[in-house]
């Protein structure tokens, strides 16, 4: 990941040793610690390029970071209500379903048949 955040412009390329290995400065470490913790979060990378500009900014608005971290805070909201939304409709369908050795199945005809959508 570290090549791919060099890469994608998230973190400097660091210098090199005489040997070819990559030699991270602390401020380096520091934001890859920062990159890996939004990350951690859930933070997409243009948000978490923009957390790094702020971080950066000692000018900054604390409105401004905790504008994104609601926004992202309400965007997993709406992904974990989606999860559990297919949660509840594979535990129905498999409460439906027989589970012997029969072929019918009402897991296989629901998604044979129609959109899956909660019970």
């Amino acid at each position: 990941m570290i090549r791919h955040y060099e890469k994608i412009g998230l973190i400097p390329e660091p210098a090199r040793r005489d040997s070819g290995y990559r030699d991270y400065a602390d401020t380096d470490v520091a934001r890859l610690r920062f990159v890996a913790h939004a990350r951690d979060l859930g933070f997409p990378i243009d948000d978490i390029r923009a957390l790094l500009s702020l971080w950066q900014d000692r000018g900054r608005s604390s409105a401004d970071v905790k504008a994104l971290a609601q926004a992202r805070a309400e965007e997993l909201g709406r992904k974990a209500k989606a999860l559990e939304e297919m949660r509840a409709t594979l535990l129905d369908l498999a409460a439906r379903c027989h589970g012997d050795d029969r072929p019918d199945c009402p897991i296989i005809d629901r998604l044979a048949s129609s959109p899956v959508t909660p019970p």
